[in-house]
């Protein structure tokens, strides 16, 4: 009986981890998709299921985001590189204001860890917006 009772523990234990891992996700809030803005803009960031913490902080579940420009997805575990397309809040900032000249851009949300080394696409999200 025992011996069930904490196959059941663990079990749970292991849906509870499988469910906080699938809420870890990353948003772009504002502006949405899609949206026209004038440049310069703010762009507001969210996160579940993870803390901001300011970069050098390598505690479990945290990091601080990065803005990537045009730019795709980091694969997992690849440093977030610097540069003017990849920008890094490190102080764990969630939000800015962009400055971009007239055209179409997508924006993409990347959260990586303390040391920027990306979480990967499943820790990321893009938008697309129109500069006027």
């Amino acid at each position: 009986m025992m011996s069930r009772l904490a196959a059941a523990v663990v079990l749970m234990a292991g849906m509870a981890a499988g469910a906080q891992a699938e809420a870890q996700s990353v948003k772009i809030v504002e502006p949405v998709d899609g949206a026209t803005v004038s440049s310069p803009f703010k762009v507001k960031f969210g996160v579940d299921g993870m803390d901001v913490k300011p970069a050098g902080d390598m505690s479990a579940n945290t990091g601080h985001h990065h803005l990537l420009i045009n730019a795709d997805a980091i694969k997992a575990g690849e440093s977030v590189p610097f540069d003017e397309s990849h920008l890094h809040f490190g102080k764990g900032q969630t939000e800015t204001e962009v400055k971009l000249p007239p055209g179409s851009y997508t924006l993409t949300l990347q959260f990586a860890n303390g040391a920027h080394q990306s979480y990967g696409p499943e820790l990321s999200n893009s938008i697309k917006v129109t500069v006027k």
